[in-house]
């Protein structure tokens, strides 16, 4: 349900990402599963320092693959833009905590390895000049900078998606409604489908979150989770396809964007 919401089945006669990097900047990408990202790169460490940003969490695997999963291979699920290079990048630990230093340092880095989107699937209800000036290193280098607003029922957004620099998602179920747990309020940008696994309004039999192969307790599985996290990488991946279509700047794709999104009603 949460491809045809954003329209991604039309769009692949069109554009389907090739030849745009995201960088996902999370607890890593875990290879070998049955499914598999299309284009993954090596990537970095910056929680632990070192060139192995394998994912133990299963976090990161979920939003890359919700970006790039293998597609037309009659395996597993599809990804919104499955022609696109995923340049992974592991900022938080398996635990799924993190630090400042480290988010930052893999937003310059993936600025200098040439991605054109960085999507961030995580948060913090504190500001920090450290972060708020990498993502404005990132912008002003033209790359889309996309962050989720958060799931802690709030009027408020965390950071860094309420930062300038950053377009900030918040989640909606299958009826396009917001999801309860989704923060909203100024500066919020788009929202896009984050899954309600409280319903299942298409009726099909399970609940509605966003369905995506990664680990959970260590093995590989198909499951549904919600989160503002699951609705960033949708945005993040409709930026790589306007990129792969000839958007040519963060400016010219977020006008395509909020220009292309359907009206939810006031601001935030």
């Amino acid at each position: 349900w949460n491809l045809d919401a954003v329209g991604a089945p039309a769009a692949w006669g069109t554009t389907t990402g090739k030849g745009v990097t995201v960088a996902v900047l999370d607890t890593g990408v875990r290879t070998g599963g049955p499914d598999g990202i299309t284009n993954l790169l090596g990537g970095y460490d910056y929680y632990s320092g070192d060139t192995n940003p394998s994912d133990g969490n299963g976090h990161g695997t979920f939003v890359a693959g919700t970006i790039g999963q293998k597609t037309n291979n009659g395996i597993g699920v599809a990804g919104v833009a499955y022609n696109a290079t995923i340049l992974p990048i592991k900022v938080m630990g398996d635990d799924g905590t993190g630090d400042i230093g480290a988010i930052a340092n893999g937003l310059v880095y993936a600025t200098d390895s040439g991605a054109k989107v960085v999507n961030l699937s995580l948060g913090s209800a504190y500001p920090s000049a450290t972060l708020e000036s990498a993502c404005q290193y990132a912008r002003d280098r033209g790359v889309t900078v996309v962050a989720a607003s958060g799931n802690e029922y709030a009027t408020e957004l965390s950071y860094p998606a309420r930062y300038e620099s950053v377009i900030a998602v918040g989640a909606v179920g299958f009826s396009g409604g917001r999801a309860g747990y989704s923060n909203r309020g100024a500066g919020l940008d788009l929202v896009a489908p984050g899954g309600d696994l409280s319903k299942d309004e298409n009726g099909d039999g399970y609940a509605d979150g966003i369905l995506q192969e990664t680990i959970e307790s260590g093995a590989w599985t198909y499951t549904f989770w919600e989160g503002t996290s699951m609705a960033a990488p949708h945005v993040s991946a409709v930026a790589a396809l306007l990129y792969a279509a000839g958007a040519n700047s963060p400016d010219q794709v977020y006008g395509l964007l909020t220009a292309s999104a359907k009206d939810g009603g006031g601001a935030g």
